[in-house]
């Protein structure tokens, strides 16, 4: 099963690393992560998509995050009401008319041409994780020449309650 799991952390040099190699010695699949700077100086947010096949396992996950001297919080969110995006960065191949084709395709999913050659288009699309993926398999037989995405970050909406006495998160 796909999870969803944030971490609070110290923004210094290795976290990253620690954590990473945290999960693989323990054989936690990354399906994706994102990092980056959170509205608190010197902090920093992880949002990782993992795949957990029990709850034990899960428990197993956010403990051993949790004993990460860097680690401030850890919050599996996946069953949550959360706001999460992903952003992909899709190149494929086409002139002439395969261009109008291919602008009518990415129209309804609010995505945008960002770069155009003779021989390819480059095109940006932000959204649910569902919507990105959508749109890379419409594109697949236009011939996509190079695509890369960013991963998913997400976090709650609204204002939901602290999750601190929830058994899935824990804090320092």
């Amino acid at each position: 099963m796909r999870r969803i799991i944030i971490a609070t952390v110290q923004n210094r040099g290795g976290v990253l690393n620690r954590i990473t190699g945290m999960l693989h010695k323990r054989q936690f699949n990354i399906e994706s992560i994102s990092v980056g700077s959170s509205e608190t100086e010197g902090i920093s947010k992880m949002t990782f998509v993992v795949d957990v096949k029990d709850h034990q396992k899960l428990e197993q996950l956010t403990k051993q995050l949790n004993k990460q001297i860097d680690v401030l919080k850890v919050s599996d969110i996946t069953e949550r009401a959360i706001v999460a995006r992903e952003l992909a960065l899709i190149k494929v191949g086409g002139s002439g008319q395969l261009r109008a084709e291919v602008q009518g395709i990415i129209t309804p999913f609010r995505a945008s041409v960002i770069d155009v050659s003779k021989d390819s288009l480059t095109i940006q699309v932000t959204g649910r994780p569902d919507k990105v993926e959508a749109l890379i398999a419409l594109l697949r037989p236009y011939g996509i020449k190079e695509l890369t995405k960013t991963g998913v970050t997400a976090f709650l909406r609204g204002q939901q309650p602290s999750q601190v006495a929830e058994i899935n998160s824990f804090t320092i």
